[in-house]
């Protein structure tokens, strides 16, 4: 028997996320075909409900739907992170809001815990929720509330699925979980990857019902505990907590280059602001960094030409997130590990074993005055945050960029830039 519990749990699902970000300042798009695409304008990674009508699929290489893009005058964006990003910010501020606890699980989803709130309607809370958050953003939002996380998903699904749900599904009763379960497919659902999926399959579990019907001895012997927890979520029983840490593990920072890269110079540029990067985003969370990790590799698809992969793990003699450090030990590792006579499509820097920002043991031969250069990052970050994104930076960085990505249709960021602010003519 489902047993609701207090607190109750929601999932707030972005629809169609970056394509409706880039209708939100253009609305001549509504009602239109919409793809975005990954860097260097590669593949599809977004579409609106009109484009997957269209059959486009994700992933599929643009240049190979040209003729359907043309022929049905879909609209083609590059991917602008910094206007989906500002955007996701904007959700997540108006969801912090209404509950008093949220956790970001990606750009447009975050979940939401109803604590407090068992002598309120969720239902009509939720569809407030719903409504002030796209009426503020103009960005559509489907809300599923349930007693627990992975139900939340599911239910998530169908207020985005069925209109008549106007964008709001709860799941409070053992009939209404089970009328779910039933129409869910079990690759669906949330924590099940594709291999479980197969093999769940294989013995006969074709949706979430199936599987809360065997029993929980065969579940922990078939998926282990991981299986289990899903299972019993999925009946009901909350397992999964709240993740209430914003300190990231790992942090990385790669770009596949807009064209092919065959010199050290432009690639250490390149390598020289992914640390910097790294660094910045190291300071945001008050956190400091013990291992670099450089990597570099060629087109592994390209079939005429010489392939080569290759990276470093260089660790950090004290924990740090000086950009400068973190600099230099990157573009030490990418010499050891870049070899002439290859054309380089992708790099990256990974900094991982992050702690919290705190006095460490020093190096005893170490002379370099840290507290001075944590204050020139303190008052780096404070110019760049007042006169814009890199308006100060390290020399490394360059200013040639030869390895910028590819992006010909990326809209303006309307939110961040003042010189991309709409403009709107008013007739006399």
């Amino acid at each position: 028997m489902l047993q609701i519990s207090i607190p109750m749990y929601g999932l707030l699902d972005c629809n169609n996320f970056y394509a409706s970000c880039e209708r939100v300042f253009n609305p001549s798009l509504n009602g239109k075909p919409v793809v975005v695409l990954s860097n260097n304008d590669g593949c599809v990674i977004a579409r609106s409900s009109e484009a997957k009508t269209l059959g486009i699929p994700m992933g599929e290489p643009a240049y190979k739907l040209k003729e359907l893009i043309e022929t049905n005058k879909v609209a083609v964006f590059s991917s602008n992170y910094v206007l989906y990003g500002d955007l996701s910010h904007r959700v997540m501020t108006i969801l912090q809001s209404f509950v008093p606890e949220i956790e970001i699980y990606s750009i447009d989803e975050a979940f939401l815990l109803f604590d407090g709130f068992e002598k309120i309607n969720l239902h009509e809370f939720g569809a407030k929720i719903v409504q002030t958050t796209t009426q503020n953003t103009g960005i559509p939002v489907s809300l599923g509330i349930a007693p627990t996380k992975t139900l939340a998903k599911v239910a998530s699904k169908f207020a985005k699925k069925y209109k008549n749900y106007k964008g709001v599904c709860v799941i409070d009763t053992d009939e209404k979980r089970e009328k779910a379960l039933k129409l869910f497919d079990i690759g669906d659902v949330w924590g099940i990857g594709r291999q479980y999926s197969k093999k769940l399959q294989y013995y006969g579990v074709n949706t979430a019902w199936d599987f809360t019907q065997r029993s929980k001895s065969w579940v922990r012997h078939t998926m282990g505990v991981t299986g289990e927890r899903t299972w019993l979520e999925l009946r009901g029983t909350p397992c999964i907590e709240m993740d209430r840490s914003v300190t990231k593990k790992s942090i990385c920072t790669s770009r596949s280059f807009g064209e092919r890269l065959t010199e050290l110079a432009p690639i250490s540029e390149a390598v020289a602001n992914f640390a910097a990067s790294c660094a910045e985003k190291l300071r945001k969370q008050h956190s400091l960094a013990s291992i670099v990790m450089v990597f570099i590799h060629t087109n592994p698809f390209a079939t005429n030409e010489p392939k080569y992969a290759n990276q470093i793990v260089l660790p950090l003699p004290v924990p740090t997130s000086d950009t400068t450090e973190i600099i230099r030990f990157a573009l030490a590792g990418l010499k050891t590990i870049y070899k002439d006579g290859f054309r380089y499509k992708k790099a990256g820097v990974i900094i991982t074993e992050i702690l919290p920002e705190r006095p460490f043991q020093q190096d005893l031969f170490e002379v370099r005055n840290r507290d001075k250069f944590n204050k020139i990052m303190g008052v780096m970050d404070s110019l760049n945050e007042s006169y814009g994104k890199q308006k100060v930076k390290i020399a490394a960085q360059g200013f040639d960029r030869k390895w910028k990505l590819k992006n010909e249709k990326l809209s303006p960021c309307y939110t961040t830039k003042l010189s991309d602010i709409l403009e709107i003519k008013a007739a006399e």
